[in-house]
């Protein structure tokens, strides 16, 4: 599990997902169609910075009454598991129903709990609610649908991987998100990653500022794309 410092935390936190997405190619760990959820799943504050954290996973049910208890209260070992992921933690829960989001896993009181156990972020492509007040805790929602009620929503289990919005996601992966979407970053290149997104961010700041001068030419722009590669 890779380690997210403070000091990396920062870093990182004044990035975005499409800088980090461009860096996390140049090291070919992977195919350049995957690591990355959909638009199924949307960023619902996107005035909040980007967040970054381990992930903690489990999987939902809600269209139907769990065979014990009655609601996510009842499986206090979810919140025991949860802090066996280290800090800080983005909680990814993947609605296996038929029909995901007929009710809401996390609202104002949930949201709350989390913030309390560390989290920064919830995914999940199933529902969310109580959205404005969530918005003063400071927890981001990355989420398919918005519900009203949490119906019959409890956890089937938790640890394993999940797949929310494309996204394949195991317990412990690096998850980078902000108004974008949300990628996976390797563990092994995660430390590495900032300094390239950096670099490359320089070299396109350097065409953006290039094509609106008054002195562009198509000469200037050539030579400057070059060295986005």
């Amino acid at each position: 599990m890779a380690q997210l410092t403070p000091e990396l935390i920062d870093v990182f936190r004044r990035l975005d997902t499409c800088t980090v997405s461009n860096a996390v190619e140049t090291f070919d760990c992977r195919l350049r169609n995957e690591g990355f959820t959909d638009a199924s799943v949307r960023c619902l504050y996107t005035s909040l910075p980007p967040v970054i954290g381990h992930a903690v996973t489990a999987r939902i049910h809600g269209s139907s009454p769990p065979a014990v208890g009655h609601s996510y209260y009842d499986r206090t070992d979810w919140w025991s598991y949860l802090v066996t992921v280290p800090p800080p933690r983005i909680v990814v829960v993947e609605d296996t129903d038929e029909r995901p989001g007929v009710g809401a896993f996390v609202g104002e009181v949930h949201a709350n709990i989390l913030k309390a156990l560390g989290c920064v972020a919830y995914v999940t492509n199933g529902s969310v609610r109580d959205v404005p007040r969530v918005a003063l805790t400071g927890l981001q929602f990355f989420a398919s649908h918005l519900a009203v009620s949490h119906a019959y929503v409890h956890i089937v289990e938790f640890g394993h991987a999940v797949t929310v919005g494309g996204l394949n996601v195991s317990s412990g992966d690096v998850l980078f998100g902000d108004a974008h979407g949300l990628l996976s970053i390797p563990a092994s290149i995660v430390a590495e990653v900032p300094a390239v997104a950096e670099r490359m961010f320089a070299a396109e700041r350097e065409v953006v500022n290039l094509c609106q001068s008054p002195t562009f030419s198509l000469e200037q722009l050539r030579v400057a794309v070059r060295r986005l590669s």
